[in-house]
């Protein structure tokens, strides 16, 4: 046990929580129509305690237990944290604070999704959906790449497996392509061109974001050196050129350049350069975050004014394309294998969309998907929780 890698991930683990509570949060929260923001703060804050609960039920196990040797699963025999205790270590860390640092990315990866699907989903939809999702999709994909599974080095993709080092697959490719399907499946808002109620929220849940990313990606070392610092270095320059790009593409398009436009690019390259941050220098990480900005806009666009399929906050355009687009990035710049980046890519994007089209359909059985029409158009902080986040007579 190390006491500067055991420091330095508590704090990692304190910032990657601080990125849903309150960071998505907030962002969400403002995107969304002012009679919405409540809604998104539910599930946000109800997200992470289910997590958190089942995490310790059969998530860490699942995704980090010893397995069976096939692969594709870490077994149940971590369930409840069995066998592991305040001494018990896992590389140079207690394996408790390994828990707790990986439970928080169980946290945030169906916490991404909901904004998909944000002002027109009931309550129990999320609540149910989330927890099978967490379970059947991004624990085994976690223990697939991260776990020592079936697509890590020596597995089914050779003797270089896939290279992602703080999620580009496992967080960012696997909500950004539930969110897809999950937003084709519900159908688009009565209202989907209402802009964000509130920037300035949308731009303090960016800024909580940008800040809890260093311990996202600068955690993922899962220790106190060189390439930890490397990786927060290469995760601010990369989410500076986001907004740059985003909004200099804007400007070239629109004639002017926008705040939420501006922390969207945030967003886009911070998920970029998620696969690559433990792989890259501050010039590949410049590339992948400008690049990010003009291609994550451009899909983002695609979807609003040419697609039926409405991804109301954009989770796929940001999230899973920009996911996508830095796992690919981590091969072209000189780490890993091409094929193996895209054999995984593929391989769990194939499982993520299957799985989340019959999870949503088993949720769907259980509690009704969508909120009737005249719920939708009250706003679901009424019509689903009984309170209002502005009450302008008082």
């Amino acid at each position: 046990m190390n006491g500067a890698d055991t420091a330095w991930i508590i704090v990692a683990t304190a910032l990657v929580l601080f990125m849903t509570l309150p960071g998505l949060a907030l962002f969400y929260g403002g995107l969304v129509r002012a009679r919405n923001v409540l809604s998104v703060y539910m599930q946000c804050f109800a997200v992470a305690a289910l997590m958190s609960v089942l995490w310790l039920v059969a998530g860490y196990s699942i995704a980090f237990g010893p397995g069976d040797g096939s692969g594709l699963w870490g077994g149940l025999s971590r369930a409840f944290l069995t066998g592991v205790d305040a001494a018990t270590v896992r590389g140079t860390l207690p394996e408790v604070l390994f828990f707790a640092f990986q439970m928080t990315f169980a946290i945030i990866t169906p916490a991404l999704i909901l904004g998909a699907f944000a002002e027109r989903v009931g309550f129990g939809f999320v609540m149910v959906f989330s927890g099978l999702w967490m379970l059947a999709v991004y624990a085994p994909v976690a223990h697939w790449i991260w776990g020592g599974g079936m697509l890590a080095d020596g597995g089914i993709l050779g003797a270089t497996g896939a290279r992602d080092f703080a999620g580009g697959i496992v967080v960012h490719e696997t909500a950004g392509l539930a969110a897809l399907v999950l937003a084709a499946m519900i159908g688009p808002r009565a209202r989907r061109t209402t802009p964000p109620h509130n920037p300035g929220m949308v731009a303090i849940g960016a800024g909580m974001l940008w800040v809890g990313w260093f311990g996202f990606n600068g955690g993922s070392q899962l220790a106190a050196d060189g390439t930890a610092a490397m990786a927060i270095t290469v995760t601010h320059l990369s989410a500076a050129a986001g907004s740059l790009s985003w909004a200099l593409w804007e400007r070239v398009k629109f004639g002017r350049a926008s705040l939420v436009g501006l922390v969207t690019g945030t967003v886009a390259g911070l998920a970029s350069v998620t696969p690559a941050s433990g792989y890259v220098g501050p010039a590949g990480a410049l590339v992948i975050g400008a690049v990010a900005g003009v291609i994550c806009q451009e899909a983002a666009t695609f979807f609003k004014k040419h697609s039926k399929i409405d991804d109301s906050l954009d989770v796929f355009a940001v999230h899973g394309l920009g996911g996508i687009f830095g796992t690919i990035m981590v091969a072209v710049l000189g780490t890993g294998s091409v094929a193996s980046q895209v054999g995984a890519l593929v391989i769990v994007g194939v499982w993520t969309v299957v799985l989340t089209f019959v999870l949503a359909k088993i949720a769907g059985a259980v509690t009704s998907m969508r909120v009737d029409e005249e719920s939708e158009v009250n706003g679901l902080d009424l019509s689903q929780h009984g309170e209002r986040a502005y009450d302008i007579a008082s």
